[in-house]
């Protein structure tokens, strides 16, 4: 299989596998929130700013247990296959340094967190509990790193600099999220702790939709797979 840019029909396109890595994970937090809604699980309001539940707390009981293992599992697997292609992309537009190369470990360890804290879910047990946290953490931690990296590797190609730019930006205001959500853990963990999903929600809007931006990015580029023929 070879990747680059292609000006005719030739090859395969791949920004629907960047789409579907950015949707189905953002599709399936919402899907499950709904449906434990309807069920009685959780109560209605908006948890990105009314912060009344958790995103594990949507996918632990009723339908939304099997939906979101069903849906999360093969998001990661996806997930591992994106960070991979990511690497191969930006090397296809001109990147020299050695950022790439992260870019599919990253992705892999921390996809396989997100593997780990799905299985987990809505199982009790201290060692369970323990997984699911870390997994958590680790998954928003290293896909965050993976997209920061990403960012600034488009900042270095001279015809993608604002596009970089952008994401960073956007990488950026996760970085200022995340760090409000330590100092108020510090200084005011009472207020902390009312508000706290909201920020587990916001922060995984923001990942979303970077990766639904780099899906963008390389629809625009023309970024597609094609199998060799030549000899």
């Amino acid at each position: 299989m070879h990747d680059g840019r292609a000006g005719t029909a030739a090859g395969m396109p791949l920004w629907g596998i960047a789409l579907a890595a950015g949707l189905i994970p953002l599709l399936t937090i919402h899907v499950t929130f709904v449906t434990s809604v309807l069920e009685g699980h959780v109560p209605w309001c908006v948890p990105y700013w009314d912060a009344c539940t958790s995103i594990s707390r949507t996918g632990r009981h009723g339908s939304s247990y099997f939906i979101f293992k069903g849906a999360m599992l093969p998001a990661a697997l996806l997930g591992i296959f994106f960070w991979w292609l990511n690497a191969r992309w930006l090397r296809q537009l001109g990147v020299q340094n050695s950022m790439p190369a992260w870019l599919p470990w990253l992705g892999l360890v921390g996809c396989l967190f997100l593997a780990a804290y799905t299985m987990a879910l809505g199982h009790s047990g201290d060692t369970l509990r323990m997984i699911r946290r870390t997994g958590v953490i680790l998954y928003f931690s290293l896909t965050f790193i993976a997209q920061l990296l990403l960012s600034a590797a488009l900042i270095t190609v001279p015809a993608w600099q604002s596009w970089g730019r952008r994401l960073l930006r956007l990488c950026q205001t996760a970085l200022a999220i995340g760090i409000l959500s330590v100092i108020l853990t510090v200084v005011a963990y009472p207020l902390y702790s009312q508000i706290d999903d909201a920020f587990e929600w916001i922060l995984a809007l923001l990942l979303n939709t970077h990766g639904l931006a780099v899906a963008w990015l390389w629809w625009k580029s023309g970024f597609r797979a094609r199998l060799l023929t030549d000899p």
